[in-house]
């Protein structure tokens, strides 16, 4: 049974990560943390976080291990190899990979993390920096019940909204859904803003009558007043929403489907980081819009 004397690892410090882990941290579980780039994880180490140099010390010392980092190819860094978690961790270790991934990554961890007692889930996340610092993210699992029990109180740290959607491999494809609704409805709301403009509006009163009606989202009531003010800072990089619909679309064609919004939106993003802002927020579409460039 897992207690606040359960020892957590943590991979993965950037801009949600760090805001994972430090509430996990204020929750009053002992932390043990890893990422690449080490001065990105200097402040969870000033507030009390254990530093380890390698993901295999991680496994080693932690009884649940957490992942958030950028790529498939990381995850699979992460967990793989001589030096990944599922060779290092203890027997019974619980593995949660809140990276978006690909699905079929996420039942190839589960098995072969079954295969070492090793539980595993897959749990994507959405709600950006805002949800990770408020704890308020929605959290998408897939893998066992018995799994998904254990580790919930944790994960009620770090969201509000935790559904258990299904097997390995479940939370990868429900976070898919989660993208490939917000990618058409970025296009909406920057040329909502866009228009209002052109029509003489203030922008910013247009979004206190629509943001609370039927054209309500996450994206209109939170980034579209960052795109009004020019604060492009990254909730969730550009360069990581390309990713997500890439993933996104590969997994919609292995099914036979055709998303036309998802690739029209990716087309846009694409040529957005080729102007440079792959390292923006995902907010920064409303370049493309307002001749920003």
């Amino acid at each position: 049974m897992l207690t606040t004397e359960t020892r957590i690892g943590f991979i993965g410090t950037g801009v949600m990560g760090k805001s994972m882990a430090k509430n996990l941290m204020d929750a009053g579980y002992p932390l043990s943390i890893y990422t690449r780039t080490k001065a990105k994880a200097d402040e969870l180490i000033q507030q009390g976080a254990t530093w380890y140099d390698t993901v295999a010390e991680i496994a080693v010392h932690t009884d649940v291990i957490i992942t958030i980092v950028g790529y498939p190819k990381d995850v699979e860094e992460v967990y793989f190899g001589a030096d990944g978690i599922i060779e290092n961790a203890n027997p019974g270790t619980y593995i949660i990979d809140m990276t978006t991934s690909k699905p079929s990554l996420a039942k190839e961890i589960y098995q072969r993390a079954k295969e070492n007692n090793i539980h595993a889930l897959d749990a994507p996340v959405s709600g950006g920096d805002i949800g990770a610092k408020s704890g308020t993210l929605a959290i998408m699992v897939g893998g066992e019940k018995k799994a998904f029990d254990a580790v919930l109180p944790i994960l009620d740290i770090m969201g509000t909204n935790i559904i258990l959607q299904g097997p390995a491999g479940a939370g990868q494809h429900t976070k898919i859904s989660n993208q490939i609704a917000i990618a058409s409805n970025m296009i909406g709301v920057c040329e909502a803003i866009v228009y209002a403009k052109k029509a003489g509006l203030d922008p910013a009163r247009v979004l206190d009558s629509i943001t609370t009606g039927a054209a309500g989202s996450f994206s209109l009531s939170k980034l579209a007043p960052r795109m009004i003010s020019g604060d492009f800072a990254p909730g969730f990089y550009v360069k990581h929403f390309i990713k997500d619909m890439t993933l996104a679309i590969e997994s919609a064609e292995e099914m036979g489907l055709s998303t036309p919004g998802l690739s029209l939106s990716l087309k846009l993003y694409q040529e957005l980081a080729e102007k440079g802002e792959a390292d923006s927020g995902t907010q920064a579409l409303i370049k493309l819009f307002s001749s920003s460039f």
